[in-house]
C-alpha cells in the first residue's frame, strides 16, 4: 500500500494549491522533491540541485587550500578526486544534460581545484586539464553515458535501461546505430533526454572502443575519449545574437 507520509505530488505547474489524495490524506504540490539525494524540480533543469553541489564542492576546496601547503602533489590530487570530483559522481546521468550556465559554475570550480593541486595560477582550464591528464565534468558524465549504453548492448543493463535505449530488431544491412533514436517534435522539448541523445552520442564514440569485448575493456578505453563532438547543447558552440551553431 502507498504510505501517504512518505509520498510526494510533483507536477509541471508551480501552483501549490493542486493536490492528491492518497488513502485520504491529501498530498500539495510541490515546487521541488529530494528523492534519493537528488533534488527534482517541476521544470527538471536541476539548478537547485547542481547549485546544493557547487556549494558542497566549493567549501571543501576552502579546506583543501588552507591544508594544500601540508602536502605533496599525489596527496592533493587524490584530496581533490575524493574531495571535489566525487561531488558529482552521484547520479550524474539524472542530472547531466543541465544549461551551459551551470555547465561553467561547474567548470569554474574544477579550474579553480585544478589550480590548488597544481599551485598553477597562469595556465588556462584546458591547460590545467591535460596536466592532470583528466576532462571535464560533463566529458566523465558523457562517458559514463557510454559505459550504460555498451551494456544495453551487450544485454547486461537493469531492464529499465532497455526500455530507455531501446535497440533495433532485424538488423538487415550493417548500421553503426543499433539504437532507437526517439524523435521529437519540438524545436527544444524532449531534446535533451537521455533517450534522445543517447542514441546520438553512441554514433560518435569510435567504432575501435565500441567493440571491445568486456566491460572492463570497454571501460579502460571510454575513459581516455575525449567525446569532442557531443551533440548536446553543452557542447555545441554559442554565439552571442545568432545561437547554436
Amino acid at each position: 500500500k502507498v504510505n501517504p507520509d512518505k509520498s510526494h505530488l510533483i507536477l509541471s505547474s508551480t501552483d501549490t494549491t493542486k493536490s492528491a489524495m492518497i488513502n485520504g490524506k491529501k498530498i500539495l504540490n510541490e515546487n521541488e522533491v529530494e528523492l534519493l539525494g537528488v533534488t527534482f524540480d517541476n521544470a527538471l533543469n536541476f539548478e537547485n540541485h547542481i547549485g546544493n553541489l557547487c556549494a558542497k564542492a566549493s567549501n571543501k576546496l576552502h579546506a583543501l587550500s588552507r591544508i594544500s601547503v601540508y602536502m605533496d602533489l599525489g596527496k592533493r590530487r587524490s584530496l581533490m578526486n575524493s574531495f571535489f570530483l566525487s561531488q558529482f559522481s552521484y547520479c550524474p546521468l539524472v542530472w547531466m544534460f543541465h544549461s551551459r550556465n551551470l555547465n561553467n559554475r561547474i567548470n569554474k570550480l574544477h579550474e579553480r581545484s585544478l589550480r590548488i593541486v597544481y599551485r598553477d595560477t597562469t595556465s588556462s582550464f584546458q591547460d590545467l586539464l591535460s596536466k592532470d591528464k583528466s576532462y571535464t565534468i560533463h566529458a566523465r558524465n558523457i562517458q559514463n553515458l557510454a559505459i550504460e549504453l555498451f551494456k544495453v548492448k551487450t544485454g547486461i543493463a537493469p531492464i529499465f535501461m532497455n526500455e530507455i535505449f531501446t535497440m533495433k530488431e532485424n538488423l538487415r544491412y550493417p548500421s553503426k546505430q543499433i539504437f532507437v533514436t526517439r524523435n521529437v517534435h519540438s524545436v527544444y522539448f524532449g531534446t535533451h533526454t537521455l533517450s534522445h541523445l543517447g542514441p546520438k552520442i553512441w554514433l560518435i564514440i569510435p567504432e575501435e572502443i565500441k567493440e571491445s569485448t568486456s566491460l572492463e575493456i570497454f571501460k579502460m578505453k571510454i575513459r581516455k575519449w575525449n567525446p569532442v563532438n557531443c551533440p548536446c547543447r553543452i557542447c555545441k558552440t554559442y554565439l552571442d545574437k545568432v545561437g547554436f551553431i
